[in-house]
């Protein structure tokens, strides 16, 4: 299992250091989101100013853009980091894609990500190979590249594609397709053994893959004092109160903790929901350890489970270096 680390969101001057600090630090790989910030541009200073860590999106929101958007700078990444990149793809949820990008929901979530996939990989295979571009799919038709928009083959094609979800429908479409797995931060380990990892299978044997070609990367709510438990039970009852993202609470039988977040979620009664979070989902959603125990801890849940692991908390050079340090030296990744 390797520990990964994951971008703050920061200005794009502090990325150079950043970069360099993370990968002198241990971690393996270094990851960038889309939440305040374009989650593409970080990546190319990290690809500058590192040799080693891997570097991906988790995630890119694929509506939010075209396939062909998503294979040309993918392309460029690829390049640019001598073939460390991943491309990192999540739906988001249909208020954000319609509300906050101006951009249509599709009527299949997971029939869209898989045609937006397959696009992408004709576009790469156009490229590299020469192969005439002729994608035909329900929501995407390419069929035009011409000498001018082609950019040409690279030292490095083979772009690995990781999708993030939540349900059944997206896991399996990760083991069909794409070559990772992103679990959702807000997830159990039960959740993981009994409903990801079985559907991720179930989606390989389709395909007609080995269910190891499909790495599962996990990011792990962490709650180490009061203040950092108080937080997480507010990340939990955010992310509980999503309706896309009801099994998991249902799954442990908690299905109507979720109703109720949900219903003040549209109240926007926001400083009453962690109030339902009990002890019981805290440490079910979230590791929870003093801060010398926090790897002997994560290791016990996600050993054997994740192939890759990260913290929800962003690593930031200057900021608990101590800690950090400790934790890389004892995860064994140093």
């Amino acid at each position: 299992m390797r520990l990964d680390a994951l971008l703050p969101p920061a200005a794009l001057t502090s990325l150079p250091e950043l970069a360099r600090s993370a990968e002198a630090a241990g971690f393996d790989a270094l990851w960038s989101t889309e939440t305040q910030h374009d989650p593409f541009l970080p990546l190319a200073l990290a690809a500058e100013h590192t040799q080693r860590m891997t570097l991906g999106t988790a995630i890119a929101v694929a509506f939010a853009r075209s396939p062909a958007v998503l294979a040309y700078t993918a392309w460029d990444l690829a390049e640019a980091s001598h073939g460390r990149f991943i491309l990192g793809l999540g739906t988001q949820v249909k208020a954000h894609v319609e509300r906050r990008f101006g951009m249509p929901w599709p009527d299949s979530p997971a029939g869209k990500l898989r045609d937006m996939i397959q696009a992408m990989r004709a576009l790469w295979r156009a490229w590299q190979e020469g192969e005439h571009l002729n994608h035909r799919g329900p929501y995407h038709k390419l069929t035009l590249m011409t000498p001018f928009f082609h950019p040409g083959p690279i030292e490095y094609p083979s772009i690995p594609v990781y999708i993030a979800g939540v349900n059944p429908a997206l896991c399996r479409l990760a083991g069909e397709l794409a070559d990772g797995f992103l679990a959702h931060p807000y997830h159990s380990a039960d959740y993981l053994r009994q409903v990801v990892r079985p559907e991720i299978d179930a989606g390989a044997a389709r395909g007609g893959r080995a269910p190891g070609d499909i790495r599962l990367c996990v990011t792990a709510l962490t709650a180490t004092d009061d203040d950092e438990a108080g937080f997480v039970r507010s990340q939990i009852a955010f992310y509980a109160s999503t309706p896309t993202y009801r099994p998991v609470m249902a799954h442990h039988g908690w299905g109507e903790t979720a109703d109720r977040l949900r219903e003040l979620a549209r109240r926007a009664a926001w400083g009453e929901m962690p109030e339902l979070i009990t002890d019981e989902m805290l440490s079910t959603f979230a590791v929870v350890a003093p801060e010398a125990d926090l790897a002997a801890a994560l290791l016990e849940r996600y050993r054997g489970l994740a192939d890759r692991l990260s913290l929800y908390l962003p690593y930031s050079p200057g900021s608990r270096d101590a800690f950090w340090r400790r934790l890389v030296e004892q995860m064994g990744v140093a």
